[in-house]
């Protein structure tokens, strides 16, 4: 287990030094952030000595090895040109508000996708089972943003119900949470579905019926364990659709996360801001991914031969 657990967290960290690279090499292409960030009168000295003093001038490799030095030994990602703060403090001020919405949404995905995921597969070709259908069909259709502009209409427009914008309260986290949940429920319920259904098949699974258990007992203590391996791994993978869907739905709902910052950090050519948003982001996705494996390896121990 424990060089299964080494050898993915080697992976994790390659993919994480790669995915810096690729940000910080496109950053630098994209746009020169002296022209964006100084007036439009600016002459040609001005720029220069901007370019100069925020160290913009030097060679892209210099640049980086300064930059991913300062990241690993005291996670400084440079200064804001905007804040004029260190960019892990902007970071630091958005993240709560991203992390709680997150795990929000991602706990009540995972409740009502494997609820309705085991009643459909105890109950095949049920109204039940045809419902989960149908909902995970119209899951995947409906555009992110599309619907939480449809739930914004309805529910703060036309009923006022909830609010539409801010995280003042735990109402404003109604709307974009469940907007995030809908999106990724219906993968979740069809896994959830399929998995059952070929575990109830299994002679273990006749064996413990023969022994007289509990129906509930079956499906909980027996079925359910392997049934929701492939799950384990999808909610790992599930951490970068909360994260690149959270940029859309905060944005909508504006929610002050990490998604709306981000947004706004790249209209404005904050670049210390950007990098430090997406490699944090990045991090997390590559973290969930590990901790998923280690726990699908957990669950199932052929995993840990692959």
């Amino acid at each position: 287990m424990w060089g299964y657990i080494v050898r993915r967290s080697v992976q994790a960290v390659a993919v994480c030094f790669a995915i810096s690279i690729l940000t910080f090499t496109l950053l630098f292409l994209s746009t020169d952030p002296a022209v964006i960030l100084l007036p439009p009168d600016a002459d040609h000295q001005m720029l220069e000595e901007f370019r100069k003093e925020m160290g913009l001038d030097r060679p892209i490799h210099v640049q980086y090895l300064d930059f991913i030095s300062g990241v690993l030994l005291s996670a400084d990602f440079g200064e804001s040109f905007v804040a004029g703060i260190p960019a892990i403090d902007v970071l630091a001020q958005h993240a709560g508000a991203t992390v709680r919405l997150a795990l929000v949404s991602l706990l009540l995905t995972t409740v009502v996708s494997m609820a309705i995921g085991i009643i459909a597969a105890v109950r095949p070709y049920s109204f039940v089972d045809n419902l989960a259908t149908f909902l995970a069909l119209m899951g995947q259709a409906m555009p992110l943003f599309w619907l939480g502009i449809m739930l914004i209409i309805i529910f703060g427009v036309q009923l006022n119900w909830l609010p539409t914008a801010g995280s003042e309260t735990g109402w404003h986290m109604v709307l974009p949470a469940v907007t995030i949940a809908w999106y990724l429920m219906p993968i979740n319920m069809r896994l959830v579905r399929s998995g059952m259904l070929e575990v109830l098949t299994q002679d273990y699974i006749r064996t413990a019926r023969a022994k007289g258990l509990p129906e509930r007992l079956v499906i909980i203590k027996h079925a359910l364990r392997n049934a929701v391996i492939p799950l384990v791994t999808v909610m790992g993978l599930q951490f970068g659709a909360l994260l690149g869907g959270g940029v859309v739905v905060e944005t909508v709902f504006s929610w002050p996360g990490l998604g709306r910052l981000a947004v706004d950090s790249i209209r404005v050519g904050d670049y210390p801001v950007v990098q430090a948003v997406v490699i944090a982001f990045s991090v997390v996705v590559v973290l969930g991914n590990l901790i998923a494996d280690i726990a699908a390896a957990y669950l199932d121990p052929r995993i840990r031969l692959e």
